[in-house]
């Protein structure tokens, strides 16, 4: 039995539930929240700032749709998923210029809308302050309020065990849709005590949110790039709302969990692109397992969103307090070198249990464009005159005028986006 070093108590799941211990061995503490450095990260934030993929990677996320709409399903349930979440879309971003419904009282309302939030069926919710260091540069006009509500809406078990599969992709956009839905009602409510509040939804993201919600004590950021929330790790998809409420931040805590994944590496281990690296290194100022994106979006666009990090992740399929009782009593990680978790299917390559990885051919990964639509075109014209010995053809200058006349035209807008598409 290994020696404890502190416990962390948390909320059960869902309203009614008990709550649930975890202990965390003295040898896997290290700090609340996550080792990073402040000056570093305002550095980066303010010389490079961070942009969200949908532009800064819209080749390749134009082509990842492209690959993924040649699955006759896949295609259909990202239609159907644009279609359904496009309204919850626009209603979120008009919420930050909607007025309170009543006049505040100047109590603290903290508890009152976690209340509301855990009613609604989210199984985590923590306030911490909106850090701008990690909003969007496309979005740095559009944050309003000082205040994050972070939130946390459990994704279903089984069809997440069925991953890379259909199931578990309609699961995966299903519960974008409820979540994004509840989130505007918890507006609701935080105007109906009297102050504003601003939706941020999941599938049209100001930044990345997983910082914040580790800030507010929900969660560990796992060598998987997800967070790991105690009760269902990266099992869940996750939100923010701010406001200008009257409310109490949360405090960062230590799950053990950074030290952990060190220990545990069965998502570095099974990932099928070997995306994931092995061992920390320090990535605008947090120390982190840092993904390999050029790895990653081949694999997911091909495989039916691949998340195959999330199957495998002990976390998510045993929950924290179980995972790390057994590591605590054994010092071994749960589940791991099994097939009831390392094991997962790929359509068309067939099963792969422990220890087993399809294999790729270099192709695979170097047909993926890089960068946004305009570098990527220039990128393409120079591989060709180098593969022509330095000429330049009629042809090279009519395909790069096109591609070039194409990525200007695009829209940066997620809305717009959703409405161009052609879904092949």
């Amino acid at each position: 039995m290994l020696k404890i070093g502190h416990e962390v108590v948390r909320p059960g799941m869902y309203v009614g539930d008990a709550e649930v211990t975890i202990p965390v061995p003295e040898e896997l503490e290290t700090v609340p929240g996550i080792p990073l450095n402040h000056r570093e990260v305002d550095w980066y934030a303010r010389e490079y700032p961070l942009e969200t993929m949908n532009i800064n990677e819209r080749a390749s996320r134009d082509w990842a749709n492209t690959i993924r709409d040649t699955h006759v399903e896949m295609r259909e349930i990202r239609k159907e998923h644009d279609n359904l979440n496009r309204p919850l879309i626009m209603a979120a971003r008009l919420t930050g210029d909607q007025e309170p419904t009543a006049t505040a009282s100047g109590e603290d309302v903290s508890e009152a809308i976690k209340a509301k939030a855990r009613e609604l069926g989210y199984i985590e919710v923590g306030i911490t302050a909106y850090d701008h260091r990690y909003t969007y540069q496309s979005k740095k006009d559009w944050v309003l309020f000082p205040h994050a509500i972070c939130l946390a809406y459990e994704q279903d078990f089984e069809p997440t065990q069925t991953i890379p599969s259909v199931d578990a992709e309609i699961v995966h956009s299903s519960t974008y849709r409820t979540e994004g839905a509840a989130g505007l009602e918890i507006a609701k409510f935080v105007q109906s005590l009297g102050y504003r509040a601003q939706v941020h939804s999941p599938n049209d993201n100001t930044g990345p949110y997983i910082p914040m919600f580790v800030a507010a004590g929900l969660g560990s950021l796992g060598a998987c790039g997800y967070l790991l929330t105690p009760h269902v790790g990266s099992r869940c998809r996750i939100m923010i709302i701010t406001t200008d409420a009257n409310v109490t931040h949360d405090e960062p805590v230590d799950y053990g969990i950074h030290a952990f994944c060190q220990v545990c590496q069965v998502c570095v281990n099974r990932c099928p692109g070997r995306a994931l690296m092995r061992d920390k290194v320090w990535w605008r100022g947090i120390e982190k397992h840092k993904l390999y994106f050029k790895r990653c979006r081949p694999v997911m666009a091909r495989y039916l969103g691949c998340g195959i990090c999330m199957k495998v992740c002990p976390i998510q399929k045993y929950g924290m307090a179980t995972v790390m009782t057994h590591y605590a009593e054994t010092g071994q990680v749960l589940g791991k070198g099994t097939h009831d978790l390392e094991g997962y299917e790929i359509e068309g390559k067939g099963y792969f249990g422990p220890g087993e990885l399809p294999v790729f051919e270099r192709e695979f990964f170097n047909s993926m464009p890089n960068g946004d639509t305009e570098n990527w075109a220039f990128e393409t014209l120079k591989k060709q005159a180098v593969e022509s010995g330095g000429a330049v053809t009629d042809e090279m200058l009519a395909e790069f005028k096109s591609t070039l006349e194409l990525g200007l035209g695009q829209s940066r807008d997620n809305i717009e986006m959703m409405e161009m598409e052609d879904y092949i």
